[in-house]
């Protein structure tokens, strides 16, 4: 079987994308889907960086490890090397519909609202609260990822 590709994207790709990226790998797994994943971020702020500790905590309480992960900003490739690009809130999609190519083959959605039977709304952006907001953001992202990939699989 051939694999998908999905790059995940938030801003600063430390605290949405990368817990997107280990939540999709771990329930694609449950399912016997072949992915290759990625995450990325739409600004260079920390870009070499492991995700943020909260992520990391939030993750690891459900048995998923995304330490391996680094930052790392979108570049023009990616539009042609994923299938998928999920952007995790509109103001990132944006960017993302700006940067893409016209020659682009990746399918650009919010991550939220990948088909039209479904739309579970933007992934609010934890990095500026407490602890709960990660928890919030994982529950969150558990939910749409089992939707997308029940979508991606029924295609």
């Amino acid at each position: 079987m051939t694999s998908i590709r999905v790059l995940t994207v938030c801003l600063g790709n430390i605290c949405r994308s990368p817990a997107a990226q280990g939540i999709l790998q771990h329930e694609a797994e449950l399912k016997g889907l072949n992915l290759s994943l990625d995450s990325a971020g739409t600004a260079a702020y920390h870009i070499g960086k492991l995700p943020d500790s909260r992520s990391i905590d939030t993750l690891k309480q459900v048995g998923i490890d995304i330490t391996g992960q680094r930052a790392r900003q979108v570049t023009e490739d990616d539009f042609q090397t994923f299938d998928w690009i999920l952007a995790m809130d509109q103001a990132n999609y944006q960017h993302l519909k700006r940067l893409q190519p016209t020659s682009s083959h990746a399918k650009l959605v919010m991550f939220g609202e990948f088909a039209d039977h479904v739309s579970l709304g933007e992934v609010d952006d934890p990095y500026y609260g407490g602890d709960e907001g990660f928890t919030q953001m994982r529950h969150h992202l558990s939910e749409i990822a089992k939707r997308f990939l029940d979508h991606i699989a029924s295609d």
